[in-house]
């Protein structure tokens, strides 16, 4: 009788061991690192470009024809 208590109290104490050694869960994944540089901060100045570079175009054909 005297060994079963002590079978059943080793065990019962192993048990508290045993839930402190399982851990944490594990961190959530990084997310994507995001894409390349973005095309806003220079889209007005090559738009800005491209229409100074049609109107060059527009007079010297203009200025041509006549």
């Amino acid at each position: 009788m005297k060994n079963k208590k002590v079978v059943v109290l080793i065990l019962f104490l192993s048990m508290g061991f045993a839930s402190v050694a399982q851990g944490a869960t594990p961190p959530p994944p990084m997310p994507p690192p995001p894409p390349g540089l973005p095309i806003d901060g220079g889209a007005v100045l090559l738009l800005g470009i491209a229409l100074s570079f049609g109107i060059y175009k527009a007079y010297k054909i203009s200025k041509k024809a006549a």
